[in-house]
């Protein structure tokens, strides 16, 4: 289907992918970081459910370690999530994995391609950010659909930032470069939302190594906006991370039986 034809994203069906296939290993030796226990339940699990949750997201790719695809199918498919291929379902939502490469961007490009092309919308999320709110990923959805190419959660920062010049040696004192204006900072959080077609373009045309694809989007030269994120969706990473986000659980369970 030519770019011409393409129904536009206000038209189109949402698919997510969610980049599953790195070792995590800030939080230590074991599991891949996405496969990790959260409440009892792999935290690629909660982060798949939460996108499944949003009425407009129907088709979630997972990208799985490049020797993994089959424990993550299973794991999937032991939590009522199927997948495979032809995906499964659950509900409303089609559940697709695929076998990740050596980067993150790698990986990431594997999921895109694996999106079928009736999807306009394409958001691609941490699997490291497992309790992300679905208004979030509402708000993301809905302002890809009224135009924006790229679109990201943020939220301001609440500590002054200082540049500085990396030091040689780890821990040694670094010289503090300039003090950023903290109004004009924000800290982005995933779903990033995405025009596919605009996806698939960064990812043809930018090689460099990137955090993020919205950074990729900007080295387009199109226009990335932010949505308001949620102190929820932080990302994972360290042990202290975990014990975060079990309380978080716990107080979802508390007052509305999540």
């Amino acid at each position: 289907m030519s770019d011409e034809s393409r129904p536009s994203p206000a038209q189109t069906p949402v698919a997510a992918v969610i980049p599953a296939a790195g070792r995590g290993v800030r939080l230590g030796p074991g599991a891949p970081k996405a496969l990790r226990a959260l409440n009892g339940t792999p935290m690629l699990i909660h982060a798949v459910r939460a996108l499944a949750a949003s009425r407009h997201v129907s088709l979630v790719i997972v990208v799985a370690p490049p020797d993994g695809a089959a424990e993550v199918k299973s794991l999937l498919d032991a939590h009522a999530l199927p997948g495979g291929t032809p995906s499964g379902s659950w509900g409303r939502t089609d559940f697709l994995v695929v076998p990740g490469g050596e980067t993150r961007q790698e990986s990431v490009r594997l999921g895109l391609d694996a999106v079928p092309p009736e999807y306009g919308v394409v958001l691609v999320h941490d699997a490291a950010r497992p309790l992300v709110p679905v208004d979030t990923v509402d708000g993301v959805i809905e302002a890809v659909r009224e135009g924006a190419p790229a679109v990201v959660p943020a939220l301001p920062l609440a500590d002054t930032v200082k540049e500085v010049e990396p030091a040689a040696v780890p821990g040694a004192p670094e010289p503090v470069v300039a003090t950023p204006v903290r109004a004009r900072l924000r800290a982005v959080q995933t779903p990033q939302g995405f025009d596919r077609a605009t996806l698939v373009r960064a990812h043809e045309t930018v090689t460099d190594d990137v955090t993020d694809d919205a950074s990729m989007v900007e080295q387009l030269g199109l226009r990335v906006v932010t949505v308001p994120g949620h102190e929820e969706a932080f990302k994972v990473t360290r042990p202290l991370d975990l014990v975060l986000a079990e309380a978080v659980l716990a107080r979802r369970r508390l007052n509305d039986g999540f």
